[in-house]
Parts: structure tokens; C-alpha cells; sequence
């Protein structure tokens, strides 16, 4: 079945690139358009997609609010959030609300459709960057409140820290020098035991537990 995909954004421009965009990959179906967060979270009851392109910059109801509507309303859904720059105060908010991935809106081909089918990386290098200089700021701040024990293995602790620099399967499996099959159950073991719903918010557990 094709991945069903609602994609929210105020520009309309932006949504007819992002649906031509996506014509010619077989796998991923859009199913429907917003323009402001209130009609994505309103379209995203209705349509029940896989995954939402979510703009975080949008009228009436921004796309953080957006997003954290629609986290806990349909949990299974994952919202991929879109700024137009790196330095977006929202991306943060964004994190926090639940998305799973953020990208700039400049981004490739390829890194979109990894995004929307979840094999990508979680985040552009741009907003990476940010990320990890805030988690770097807040880990000088103040000393990690959670013993750094956990139940994952050293192999568990050396992918979750490249997960929290944006790395994809295969770069991990690269530079680990594992086979990607391995790495994509390491990542799995890895949301199990820190009890979160991506990788993202793996990285932020773990920077929690003092192991970033």
C-alpha cells in the first residue's frame, strides 16, 4: 500500500512543487492539502494519512500547535516538519510537539522521500546543526538529571550518538562498519528500551540520560 501523505503548507505554489514533486514515486500518495494548521489538523481526522508534510509557519494555528494536536490525536501518523530557515525559533517547538523529522524546504528530492518514508535522515544538516548546539548548550547548563544507566548496549549507545547527529541507517552501518540490516534493529532495540516513538526523540532521551 502507498505511503498516504497530506501536505500542509500556506503557499500553494509549494504544495503544487511538492505534489509534482512526489507524481513520479510510486510509493507515496498524497491525499490532500492544507493551507493553515487548523485545516491540517481538521483534514488529518478526516483523511487519517501516514504522514504530514507540516509547514511550521502557517496562519490561524501555526504548525508546532498543528503538530501537537495531531500526535495526540492520531499517534501512528508522523508529522515531517518543514522551516524555510535553519534557525527557525519553531523547529525547537516543533521537536517538543512530537514530529519525527525536519527538513528545510529546500531539500532534494531523495531527502524528502527518505523523510516521508521514515529511512531518511531525521534531520537536514542545517537544522542538525542547530539541534545539536542547543543540546550541547543545555547539557553545559545544567548536568543531566538521569544516572547515565541504561539498559542499552555499547553498540546501542555508539548508534543512538549518531543518531542524534542526523545520520541515516546507512551511514551509521558506514561508520560503525556494520551491515544496515543490523543497524535498523539496533535503532529499533534503541526506541524500545528509551520508550519514545523516533529517532529524534531517541536523541533527546539520551542527552537526558547523560549519554550525549
Amino acid at each position: 500500500m502507498p505511503i498516504r501523505l497530506l501536505i500542509a503548507d500556506d503557499q500553494a505554489a509549494f504544495r503544487d512543487g511538492i505534489r509534482a514533486m512526489l507524481a513520479v514515486v510510486p510509493d507515496i500518495e498524497v491525499v490532500g492539502e492544507a493551507s493553515t494548521g487548523v485545516e491540517a489538523r481538521r483534514l488529518a481526522s478526516a483523511l487519517r494519512p501516514d504522514v504530514i508534510l507540516m509547514d511550521l509557519r502557517m496562519p490561524v494555528m501555526d504548525g508546532v500547535e498543528a503538530t501537537r494536536h495531531v500526535r495526540r490525536e492520531l499517534p501512528t501518523c508522523r508529522v515531517v516538519a518543514l522551516t524555510t530557515f535553519a534557525d527557525d525559533e519553531r523547529v525547537f517547538g516543533a521537536i517538543r510537539a512530537g514530529a519525527a523529522a525536519y527538513l528545510l524546504k529546500g531539500a532534494d528530492t531523495q531527502t524528502l522521500v527518505g523523510a516521508i518514508r521514515g529511512d531518511g535522515a531525521a534531520l537536514s544538516p542545517a537544522v542538525s546543526g542547530k539541534v545539536v548546539d542547543e543540546l550541547r548548550r543545555l547539557a553545559l547548563m545544567q548536568p543531566p538529571s538521569v544516572p547515565a544507566q541504561t539498559t542499552l548496549s555499547q553498540r546501542e549507545i555508539e548508534v543512538v550518538k549518531l543518531l542524534a547527529f542526523g545520520s541515516t541507517n546507512k551511514e551509521i552501518a558506514l561508520a560503525l562498519d556494520l551491515a544496515e540490516g543490523t543497524v535498523k534493529n539496533h535503532v529499533t532495540h534503541v526506541l524500545e528500551k528509551l520508550s519514545v516513538g523516533d529517532r529524534t526523540q531517541a536523541a533527546l532521551r539520551a542527552r537526558e540520560l547523560g549519554l550525549l
